[in-house]
């Protein structure tokens, strides 16, 4: 497997082998960008996007049940010639993880992950911008709630590090490429 770390204006990412046939998974803290980086991606390379969160939660924030879900992620990869997967559920790794060749890695500091993740869910509650099956991020169960995406932010952070740099070094899915960017101003750097 190859690794690439991106972090500054010397790394070199020539080196990310990314066209219309490669199948990604982007993974991140909550917050990180995953679902930008992945749309920005998609149009750059004719890929399919598959974003979990819109897999995973169903009207009135009700979660989907472990089956549907991966039946629903399934479905999503079946006869695609490459795509983009964003997000992070464990309990589907061996089907993201097992189907893509490109593991992309927003593996920002944790000062950036909370500012991002505050702002956008200060956006999205006073914009009432309308999310997956029509949900809505309200501003009490965003800041005032123990479900706060904020508060599941701050407390997988280090948590999902540790994971996936235990991944990256064992490889168990035999993934071709992991790219790890190490600050959100190198993104262009795949892009161009």
């Amino acid at each position: 497997m190859k690794i690439n770390y991106i972090y500054n204006k010397k790394s070199d990412a020539s080196c990310c082998f990314i066209n219309s046939s490669s199948k990604i998974l982007i993974i991140g803290t909550s917050g990180s960008g995953k679902t930008s980086f992945a749309e920005s991606i998609c149009k750059k390379h004719n890929l399919h996007n598959i974003e979990l969160d819109s897999l995973f939660w169903k009207e009135n924030w009700i979660e989907s049940g472990n089956e549907e879900f991966r039946i629903r992620i399934k479905e999503e990869i079946h006869n695609k010639t490459g795509y983009v997967i964003n997000g992070n559920y464990n309990k589907v790794k061996d089907i993201t993880w097992g189907n893509c060749d490109t593991i992309i890695w927003l593996d920002y500091s944790l000062f950036i992950v909370m500012y991002r993740i505050i702002k956008r869910t200060l956006i999205r509650v006073f914009t009432k911008e309308i999310l997956w099956q029509g949900n809505i991020e309200t501003f009490k169960k965003s800041f005032l709630s123990k479900e706060s995406v904020i508060i599941w932010a701050w407390k997988t952070y280090f948590i999902r590090k540790r994971q996936y740099l235990n991944l990256l070094n064992t490889n168990p899915y035999n993934n071709s490429q992991f790219i790890v960017i190490r600050n959100p101003r190198m993104i262009y750097k795949l892009l161009i």
